[in-house]
């Protein structure tokens, strides 16, 4: 068995079968070279080795429309030049694909936009295997220097470990050349300025020293230090790369296009680019959704996974919605467009990651100003030292020594590090629970809260209410109620719309209301659906007394007919509101829902306090009150009614079920229908901050210890390059027991009824 064991880590990759790009997909993705030429180039993860190459490699060769091909094990890509035809048939480029699959190996397309991070990530391990077999060499050199060489042999050695030291600086060492070469360039400083002037000043004296016979040259310091912060970036450029890497496979894994159908029925396959709302797509079995779009003909199971982590498809017919990036499995479909491509589902949770490695919390604000003081600090920290080692010492050689071994040694690294990686790290942790976090300072702000506030529809409960109460409703008055219900995106809306097959009724201008309902102006009068306080606002009895939810349709204010419905608690509600008990975080509903379904509701969860009856304007009042109280609120909805009470919360989460205004208005979206999330969340926040703490202890320490050695001149450049690679290293060491941490929100069972019991209390 080959060491790779060629597809079986690729094939089970986010569950995904083993289907080919489309022919249509791989001839947008080619190139023309011309002469009747063009060249694909294909990702393939699951290549490790020589014989991975050799098996790819031979596949392709065996093919008559591959004029050549070349796998390259760095990026994991393989570029195939291959004849538009031969014999004069047409080339299927979906040959080519289904060639590599039957290697065993996994595809997809390859994203241009991975070139630049491959490209540096490429240059970086080159430098640090450079300046690591650099500092080898000089090592094994410096070791006969240290045995005691005489002055001819000693020169000799310093001579070759100049020559080995010079290409491997500035090979090695351009990164943070370039980096403090900008920053001086533009009147700031940065990290990188000390670190260059570290070097380039070691080098210069070892040389100085060589040129005159000295004793003592810092060769081996200078590219030992070099090769330990090399390390240190790579592995944050690594980790960084490694937090994206799951989404960016999303991204590889949507489609470049689709087939339109226009009016005339002519299908035609199209870039993304061009593929507006309105239009008609046909999206065979097999094949992903490329857009967000509306089922106008046909049936078929979808695979969910892609988009909400859940395994089991989902069946959709006609006037149901698809997601971008979700699979179909089964049927053919016919859908129209709703949202282009950059609107798409999928695209807003990559502008969500994006927006999270980008964001400016308060911990990243507060060391990027320590280091912005810092790099001046130290450099005046050198000179200060120079000038006191020279003028009381009498030495200016060991003074600039012991200035040099100061810089490296005070070094910001550490604190540069201290939070970026352990928001990386936590990003990285919550995506792959299916977590999206807009910015930094939202964990920071999730980790401080002490009361957590719940929407009940579409939040606590699945938002899928069923229908169960017409009470006797005539067919006209439900198609009324129905047309006005088709109008809105509420839950119980959708439920009620959903319930009736019948004709609809059309009108010219329907508004809605948010937390109230939605109204229709007509020749017969104003009619409304909605809850009852809406839709008969001069009724004395505004509750029926019934746990169900309800809608009400009146005309002119006067009832017409009230609908009951039934919703059931999220999977796992119980398991995470008793974690959140635990944690000592104060629970509360908040609902425009009426007082007797809320009730129910709450003592169906355990939940003490709960409020009915509320208006978007009275949630968001609500985290007012709380905030002027001195309570930190986490408001968890998903409704348009939320967007207040999500924006005027202390922090926000919303399902991603949630309407686009939520979803935008939260700082967390949580993908799967498991109510665990918001726990698991809180934990991980509170876990990250912890370690970020413990990084600038860490970072302040070390200086705290380490400078005065330094001043003092027990530290030579070598110590210090050691001592501050070092530091770095602790940091991102302990950074990353984030990602290996075991997680302490675990499913728990529930009762073997699961919801349908009445009156299940938290223990």
């Amino acid at each position: 068995m080959s060491c790779c064991a060629p597809g079986t880590e690729g094939s089970l990759e986010l569950g995904e079968p083993l289907n080919p790009p489309s022919s249509e997909e791989l001839l947008l993705a080619s190139r023309d070279l011309g002469q009747g030429l063009r060249q694909t180039d294909l990702s393939v993860p699951g290549v490790y080795c020589g014989a991975c190459i050799t098996t790819i490699e031979t596949a392709l060769g065996r093919l008559g429309q591959v004029e050549r091909a070349r796998v390259n094990l760095s990026s994991k890509r393989v570029a195939v030049v291959w004849k538009e035809e031969v014999n004069g048939v047409r080339t299927d480029p979906a040959d080519i694909a289904r060639a590599i699959l039957a290697t065993g190996y996994r595809i997809h397309l390859f994203a241009s936009g991975q070139d630049a991070s491959y490209a540096l990530r490429s240059q970086l391990i080159r430098a640090v295997a450079l300046c690591g077999f650099a500092s080898a060499n000089i090592m094994l050199l410096s070791v006969s220097v240290w045995s005691g060489a005489d002055a001819a042999t000693r020169d000799m050695f310093h001579w070759i470990s100049a020559m080995i030291a010079a290409p491997a600086l500035i090979y090695g060492g351009r990164f943070f050349y370039q980096s403090a070469w900008n920053a001086l360039k533009h009147g700031r400083t940065n990290m990188d300025v000390p670190i260059a002037l570290a070097i380039t000043l070691s080098y210069a004296v070892s040389l100085w020293e060589t040129i005159h016979h000295g004793e003592h040259a810092w060769f081996d310091a200078t590219v030992s230090l070099l090769f330990f912060l090399l390390i240190g970036r790579t592995l944050d450029h690594i980790m960084r790369d490694k937090a994206r890497s799951a989404i960016a496979g999303l991204a590889r894994l949507s489609p470049r296009g689709a087939t339109v159908i226009d009016a005339d029925g002519v299908r035609d396959y199209r870039p993304l680019a061009d593929i507006e709302p309105g239009m008609s797509i046909a999206i065979a079995a097999g094949d992903r959704v490329a857009v967000d779009a509306v089922v106008v003909c046909g049936s078929s199971d979808l695979d969910m996974s892609i988009v909400n982590g859940e395994s089991a498809p989902r069946r959709v017919v006609a006037g149901d919605s698809l997601q971008a990036g979700t699979l179909n499995l089964t049927g053919s479909l016919v859908a129209r467009v709703t949202a282009s491509a950059k609107d798409s589902f999928l695209s807003e949770v990559i502008g969500l990651m994006e927006a999270a490695e980008g964001g400016r919390a308060r911990y990243r604000r507060i060391a990027d100003r320590a280091a912005s003081y810092y790099s001046p600090v130290v450099h005046l920290l050198a000179l200060v030292t120079f000038l006191g080692w020279g003028i009381f010492g009498g030495d200016w050689k060991q003074a600039m020594l012991i200035a040099i071994a100061v810089l490296i040694i005070t070094c910001p690294c550490a604190l540069g590090l201290a939070v970026p990686v352990v928001q990386v790290v936590a990003a990285g942790r919550l995506f792959r629970r299916g977590i999206m976090v807009k910015e930094g300072s939202a964990m920071e702000r999730l980790s401080e809260i002490d009361t957590v506030l719940f929407d009940k529809t579409g939040t606590l409960t699945v938002g899928k209410p069923r229908l169960v109460e017409t009470a006797d409703v005539k067919p006209a008055i439900m198609a009324i109620a129905a047309g006005l219900a088709a109008h809105s995106r509420h839950p119980l809306s959708k439920a009620l719309h959903a319930a009736y097959n019948g004709a609809l009724p059309a009108y010219e201008a329907v508004r809605e209301i948010p937390g109230s309902g939605v109204e229709a102006e007509t020749e017969a009068g104003t009619y409304r659906l909605g809850n009852r306080r809406f839709a008969c606002p001069d009724e004395t009895r505004i509750n029926n007394g019934d746990a169900r939810s309800e809608v009400v349709l009146s005309l002119d204010g006067r009832h017409l007919a009230s609908f009951g419905f039934e919703d059931n608690p999220r999977a796992g509600a119980i398991a995470a509101l008793r974690s959140l008990s635990v944690r000592g975080l104060a629970q509360e509903i908040v609902s425009g829902d009426r007082a007797a379904a809320v009730s129910a509701m709450a003592q169906r969860l355990g939940i003490g306090n709960w409020r009915a009856d509320l208006s978007p304007k009275d949630k968001a009042a609500r985290c007012a009150a709380l905030a002027g109280e001195g309570h930190r609120v986490l408001m968890v909805g998903d409704g348009i009614n939320d967007a207040p009470a999500l924006a005027a919360a202390h922090v926000s989460m919303a399902p991603a079920t949630a309407a686009d205004i939520g979803r935008q208005a939260a700082d967390f979206v949580f993908m799967q229908e498991d109510l665990d999330a918001v726990p698991f969340a809180i934990e991980t926040s509170q876990r990250a901050g912890n370690l970020i703490r413990q990084n600038f202890a860490l970072a302040i320490g070390y200086n705290i210890i380490a400078v005065p050695i330094a001043i003092a001149g027990y530290a030579t450049p070598m110590i210090a390059a050691i001592a501050m690679s070092t530091s770095s290293l602790i940091v991102v060491a302990n950074a990353l027991r984030l990602a290996g941490a075991a997680d302490t929100i675990l499913p728990q069972k529930e009762a073997k009824s699961g919801f349908t019991g009445e009156g299940a209390q938290l223990a």
